[in-house]
């Protein structure tokens, strides 16, 4: 069952529950060709959310009801970095697990791509570890392709 989910822009208030929740996710993030210990996932997510809010940014919250059950946070002042174009960047979005496949993540998608439409953005970009199925399932049911590989090798 989809959850009814509004979606609005983050406040002050909201950055214990983005810090919270992308702690708790943050491991799904983590291939299983460079493993790392869920600490040091934490606190690099930590590190992401403090440099999202010293950019050109937007954070959104997903409520159902008064509860938030999800966020992303967009950047947009970090160009493509092959053809230097202007885009949003997708720097990180997660949906509580008990409200994941409920169309929390499509809702924020697509409060994203209309952001990004009323800036006058012709692109919305973002990664996705390769092991991570259903994310990658959700991006390319929203019309994300892939454009690019970033390729590791274990030495």
């Amino acid at each position: 069952m989809n959850a009814t989910v509004a979606i609005r822009q983050a406040t002050a208030a909201d950055r214990a529950f983005v810090r919270d929740l992308g702690r708790r996710v943050a491991t799904t993030s983590v291939s299983s060709v460079r493993p790392a210990a869920p600490h040091i996932v934490a606190t690099v997510y930590d590190l992401l959310v403090d440099y999202v809010v010293t950019r050109d940014h937007a954070m959104l919250v997903a409520l159902d009801g008064d509860v938030p059950v999800g966020f992303v946070m967009v950047v947009y002042d970090v160009p493509d970095e092959v053809t230097m174009a202007d885009q949003a960047f997708i720097a990180n979005m997660a949906v509580e697990p008990a409200y994941e496949r409920r169309g929390v993540g499509r809702a924020l998608l697509d409060a994203v791509e209309e952001a990004v439409r009323a800036r006058g953005l012709s692109h919305i970009s973002l990664m996705v570890t390769e092991d991570n199925a259903a994310a990658r399932g959700l991006y390319e049911a929203a019309g994300f392709a892939t454009e690019r590989r970033l390729m590791t090798k274990l030495l």
